[in-house]
């Protein structure tokens, strides 16, 4: 750290994978810079996908807001494996199982089980292109005029596209979504002009009716081990094309989530959520240091 700035402390955690960095500026008027979110990102011990920043809260009734950073620096809407561990790190500082947060995305709630399994609401999804957003009008979203590949034998095709909080564009495949080269179709769909805040993108594979396998190349994150609000838009979409039912298993590269489309159309998403160290960080250069304790 650089002589004469304090600290906020942080915890580096993930999500089945997914690598969460939760800093904790309540009662500081900093926030994350983004400067900051790429130096973090560049150091081999503190990569990351996303950044939960704990503020004060800013709307009665909620227990704080979480702003959502990037590891390129760039602002999130949602993040349901970040959100996991929030909650995880509060439960273990106050006790407390059940929390409010706002977010971009809106009030999102989240409980910690006696199993150690978290909970999050992660509202309700989006379906309307202006709400997604795209660039071009679609009456029907559950499968959009998109496809990379050849014309006539297009490698991905026709994706359901939905807003968990943030746009997310799944792509139906019949076989195994490992034989994709989703590390080069990612990037470019990422940023097809039809998405003008750029998009999530998944591929799927059906199993049952209550089971689907997921890869997601994430906005602003790349290649993830797993991404909770992509496991619910693929449940959501799954559902909505008939391919599945309303409650499934998503099983991701770091491991299984549990997602339900709630009757309320709430959806809910379970998993865990891990603990790796702590440490303290400058918001403003990202310089930072491990607790001694932890290391």
């Amino acid at each position: 750290m650089r002589p004469g700035v304090s600290g906020v402390p942080f915890n580096k955690m993930n999500g089945l994978g997914n690598e969460i960095i939760v800093v904790d500026l309540r009662g500081r008027p900093e926030r994350i810079a983004a400067t900051a979110a790429i130096a973090i990102n560049g150091a081999p011990s503190t990569r990351f996908d996303q950044i939960m920043a704990i503020h004060d809260p800013r709307t009665p009734g909620t227990f704080a807001y979480i702003e959502i950073i990037n590891s390129d620096g760039t602002r999130a809407q949602a993040c349901g494996n970040g959100m996991r561990c929030v909650v995880q790190m509060l439960a273990a500082e106050t006790g407390q199982a059940s929390y409010v947060f706002e977010t971009l995305a809106g009030i999102l709630g989240g409980d910690e089980h006696d199993d150690g399994l978290i909970a999050v609401d992660m509202g309700k999804p989006h379906f309307g292109w202006r709400e997604i957003p795209l660039s071009e009008e679609f009456s029907d979203t559950s499968g959009i005029e998109l496809q990379i590949g050849p014309i006539d034998a297009p490698i991905l095709h026709t994706p359901s596209v939905v807003s968990m909080g943030n746009p997310h564009a799944v792509f139906w495949v019949k076989d195994d979504v490992w034989t994709y080269a989703l590390e080069r179709f990612g990037p470019l769909l990422e940023n097809h002009p039809m998405f003008p805040e750029r998009a999530n993108i998944s591929i799927a594979q059906v199993v049952s009716s209550d089971h689907i396998i997921l890869r997601t190349w994430e906005r602003g994150a790349g290649l993830t081990q797993a991404c909770g609000t992509a496991a619910c838009a693929a449940l959501v979409s799954a559902a909505r094309t008939k391919r599945g039912g309303r409650t499934a298993t998503v099983t991701l590269p770091g491991g299984d989530l549990r997602v339900e489309w709630r009757d309320n159309d709430h959806v809910v998403l379970t998993g865990p959520a891990e603990l790796e160290f702590s440490g303290t960080l400058d918001p403003v250069t990202g310089e930072w240091s491990r607790n001694e304790e932890a290391a």
